[in-house]
């Protein structure tokens, strides 16, 4: 498919990440702030995979939250661990959007301002999202990214010139305990239902969301299979768990914006490595799919990163082996409606 990979050594020392300790006490500075995102149950698809009427699945939706996404979780997080050291200084982040209108949410709760890198091609929705909540907004042309090295280089600028202090989307233990509190509120729904989990459903990416999720359910449901998704042209991960070590995809590409990393991040790599049971990835047109199936089954207008689970799981990637429940997540659902119904015709 003319992708170029390379292979991330392993340093000598090891990474300092995130433990569910850490998932623990972020969920004592988000719940004040936002309610948890709804599991919702969904009846059509325990029909559609066949499953025993013992078992059920749920859809974890953080469309819901004030920022179409889970982001807000790690970025709350974030900026509450780093709120003394900031000052008066400025938050600086690259993001495809979604951690922007996080950490520019985030911001706002703490009087922070805050300036994001941003592809210039981002839905519109994700840019009028972290403009209203005050953030700055700096873009580059994604396209040629993979050769100018231009979003990395636009933030450390920033950083340098205006004394911002550098937050990562999803490269950071205190972002990986915010995001990880959803899966506390997963955990927290199912055990009050007695329930159990059998298979655990997650995005990859840079690696943040599922990193600090699979902390949360690996602890409340041990034997739960975790299985990552990502884009079949961005699939990092699945090569990576392949390998047994970090594999960075130079050009990814995908209608899924929001999983189009490079490679998962240092601090998230210990975690998946030990947490995460397999990876599966997915053509677009099978994710283009399910965002139909999501719109007439359950109503639900989601972006194209936060229909891949749901993707896997109607095209037979996952085999749903067990007796437990099976939980997918819906990272987002921030999408222009033009691009929306184009994809879904």
């Amino acid at each position: 498919m003319g992708r170029f990979r390379s292979v991330i050594e392993r340093r000598a020392m090891p990474i300092p990440t995130a433990t569910i300790r850490d998932v623990r006490e972020a969920e004592a500075v988000i719940r004040p702030q936002v309610d948890p995102a709804p599991l919702i149950r969904s009846y059509r698809l325990e029909r559609d995979l066949g499953l025993p009427a013992g078992r059920r699945v749920w859809l974890k939706d953080y469309g819901w939250t004030p920022v179409g996404s889970f982001k807000l979780l790690g970025a709350l997080n974030w900026v509450a661990r780093h709120d003394d050291d900031l000052g008066d200084r400025p938050i600086a982040a690259h993001s495809s959007g979604n951690f922007a209108s996080g950490i520019a949410f985030a911001g706002m709760r703490y009087n922070k301002r805050v300036i994001i890198v941003m592809p210039d091609s981002a839905p519109r929705v994700k840019f009028e999202l972290t403009r209203s909540f005050g953030a700055d907004i700096r873009t580059y042309d994604i396209a040629r990214d993979h050769e100018t090295g231009e979003r990395d280089r636009l933030t450390r600028e920033i950083a340098e010139t205006e004394g911002a202090v550098q937050a990562s989307p999803y490269d950071d233990p205190h972002v990986i305990a915010g995001n990880g509190v959803g899966g506390l509120e997963i955990a927290d729904t199912l055990k009050q239902q007695q329930r159990t989990v059998s298979h655990f459903i997650c995005q990859v990416s840079g690696g943040g969301l599922m990193a600090g999720h699979a902390l949360a359910i690996a602890d409340a449901f041990p034997s739960a299979a975790i299985i990552g998704v990502e884009p079949r042209d961005a699939d990092d991960f699945c090569q990576s768990l392949r390998e047994g070590r970090r594999v960075r995809v130079e050009h990814p590409r995908s209608i899924c914006d929001g999983l189009l990393s490079y490679d998962v991040g240092e601090h998230n790599w210990p975690i998946l490595r030990r947490f995460v049971t397999a990876a599966v990835s997915v053509p677009d047109a099978e994710t283009r799919q399910t965002m139909r199936w999501l719109y007439d089954a359950h109503g639900l207008r989601t972006e194209p990163s936060g229909a891949i689970t749901v993707a896997a799981l109607l095209t037979g990637k996952v085999h749903l082996d067990g007796d437990g429940d099976v939980v997918a997540i819906i990272s987002g659902r921030n999408v222009d409606e033009a691009q929306f119904q184009q994809w879904i015709a």
